[in-house]
């Protein structure tokens, strides 16, 4: 068994994926979220919602039985993250961004501690490239970088990493079986990119050793939402099941 399919091991097929609410208030969320019913079971909240009253739902839609990753990546002074991180946990979120900073994540582990929530390192965002890490006076290359943030996360005892579908097969042969690798900038085939600039299909993340993919306009937008969160259910399946059964399009 490899490192990929040790670490993916323990999480159920229906879990691995998140839906972004990217959602300007509470009352499309919960639209959302009933649309889609028992095809999804994991929610991201980030800013947006977060700050249109979406902290609210990480409790409400807990006691419901979803499960709920609070994206604020969090980058401050220690004692702040680490407040910030045990309020967030006491809310009972399952997972927690920080930008993945040495001191960042050593704050929002210990803030973490002694609760269910889990801290994930978000490594370099997937709307970059070396291009504009050059701009932002990085010296590192990105593939570079992730490397070097991937390394400093584990280091610092954190559960696990953000990260591009590009660095995937890389940073799980450098982090090895242990870390969760949840990544963004997840596009089915024919879907617009966006404003992202490092993508893969579901198959071909989770193929790379991703543990969870977090897919928010492809399902938002669709004319059938749960259709659409269906069809990435079933792309999930055939990676898990396998070499040599990627989905027809």
């Amino acid at each position: 068994m490899t490192a990929s399919s040790l670490a993916q091991s323990s999480i159920a097929s229906s879990e691995k994926l998140i839906v972004a609410l990217d959602v300007p208030d509470v009352a499309q969320a919960r639209k959302m979220v009933e649309l889609l019913g028992d095809s999804v079971g994991f929610y991201k909240i980030g800013m947006e919602l977060a700050y249109g009253g979406g902290l609210s739902l990480v409790e409400e839609f807990s006691r419901a039985g979803k499960q709920v990753f609070v994206d604020l990546k969090l980058h401050d002074i220690g004692a702040t993250v680490e407040k910030a991180a045990a309020q967030i946990a006491r809310l009972g979120a399952r997972f927690l961004t920080v930008h993945a900073f040495p001191q960042t994540l050593a704050a929002a582990r210990r803030g973490a501690e002694g609760s269910g929530l889990q801290v994930l390192g978000v490594t370099v965002m997937t709307s970059y490239d070396d291009a504009d890490l050059a701009a932002a006076g990085y010296r590192l290359h990105l593939s570079e970088l992730v490397a070097l943030r991937a390394m400093q996360a584990r280091e610092a005892g954190i559960a696990g990493l953000i990260l591009s579908p590009e660095e995937l097969s890389a940073t799980r042969a450098l982090v090895g079986a242990d870390m969760l690798l949840v990544t963004p900038g997840i596009r089915p085939a024919g879907a617009a990119l966006d404003d992202q600039k490092r993508v893969a299909t579901p198959y071909d993340a989770l193929s790379r050793g991703a543990d969870f993919i977090v897919v928010g306009r492809p399902i938002l937008s669709a004319a059938e939402p749960r259709q659409a969160a269906l069809a990435i259910q079933r792309e999930i399946a055939a990676a898990l099941a396998g070499p040599n059964t990627r989905p027809t399009e």
